[in-house]
């Protein structure tokens, strides 16, 4: 396997809530391990998404968890998930799903650079940037 970047998000007791939803969004096959899974099964956690991925037929793979027992959750706009490409019909069926509930900031639309750009937070609270491109 060659190397992979890709974003890892943490939740607050949603991170299984959250995959399922971009399951639906992206598709794919999502894998999800619980910290019962793992083998703290008498613990409050142990429903709790110790680790999961959803690896897509575009390409894609979104990994995620819950906050592990005892670290603070802290959220922030430090991070952002860019979708970018050429295929317009992909892209905004993408768009239409995760902004759906959501906040759009930046509406998907033609910008000064030519290509179309949104910006809208999902309903857990991830901040996505869709860039069409123009050709």
């Amino acid at each position: 396997m060659s190397s992979r970047l890709n974003p890892y998000i943490s939740f607050d007791g949603t991170a299984r809530q959250a995959m399922e939803f971009y399951q639906q969004v992206f598709g794919g096959n999502l894998q999800v391990s619980t910290y019962g899974d793992a083998g703290a099964s008498d613990v409050p956690e142990a429903d709790k998404i110790m680790h999961s991925m959803l690896e897509t037929d575009s390409g894609f793979t979104l990994m995620a968890s819950d906050i592990p027992p005892g670290m603070e959750h802290r959220p922030g706009n430090n991070i952002s998930v860019s979708l970018t490409g050429d295929s317009d019909e992909e892209l905004r069926g993408y768009w239409a799903k995760l902004s759906a509930d959501g906040v759009v900031a930046v509406p998907l639309e033609k910008q000064m650079w030519g290509d179309v750009f949104g910006m809208c937070t999902d309903r857990f609270g991830i901040t996505w940037m869709v860039d069409i491109s123009a050709g």
